[in-house]
């Protein structure tokens, strides 16, 4: 199945293109060797072959969420300038 000049041609209109006489031959050349190509494929003998969403395996990479101690809150207070209620205060930006 080729496409045809007029297909191009309205492909081009629904993209808002205007193409000149030699693009529009290109692009109908193209676009039938596309179409082409994708009929060649669709003869593929996949009879047995399981649907992938990868082609890949699939493997969590993220680490286990374990819990750990982290740092001495009062230590890292001491070095605020300003704070209340176990945290450090800030100047208010937003009326």
């Amino acid at each position: 199945m080729s496409v045809s000049k007029e297909e191009v041609l309205h492909i081009a209109s629904l993209s808002r293109l205007n193409l000149t006489e030699q693009e529009l031959e290109k692009y109908t050349n193209d676009l039938s060797n596309i179409v082409d190509y994708a009929n060649e494929l669709s003869k593929i003998d996949i009879e047995g072959v399981k649907p992938t969403a990868h082609i890949l395996d699939i493997k969590n990479v993220f680490r286990k969420d374990n819990v750990e101690s982290s740092y001495d809150r009062e230590r890292i207070l001491q070095n605020a300038p300003t704070k209340a209620a176990g945290c450090i205060t800030v100047p208010k930006v937003v009326e």
